[in-house]
């Protein structure tokens, strides 16, 4: 698994744009206005637009 992050305020929002629980993904990475998500139990990834 990935080490992620807790998501900022504004990263969140992004998260609950998608259709995703903030709660329940870490940010892993950010690149090219693109945030890598990873899964805090299941270890899935998902990449959303920033």
């Amino acid at each position: 698994m990935k080490h992620g992050k807790r998501p900022t305020r504004n990263q969140k929002k992004s998260v609950i744009f998608a259709g995703l629980n903030p709660q329940n993904w870490l940010v892993f990475k950010k690149e090219g206005g693109q945030l890598h998500l990873v899964h805090r139990e299941t270890g899935q990834t998902r990449v959303i637009p920033e």
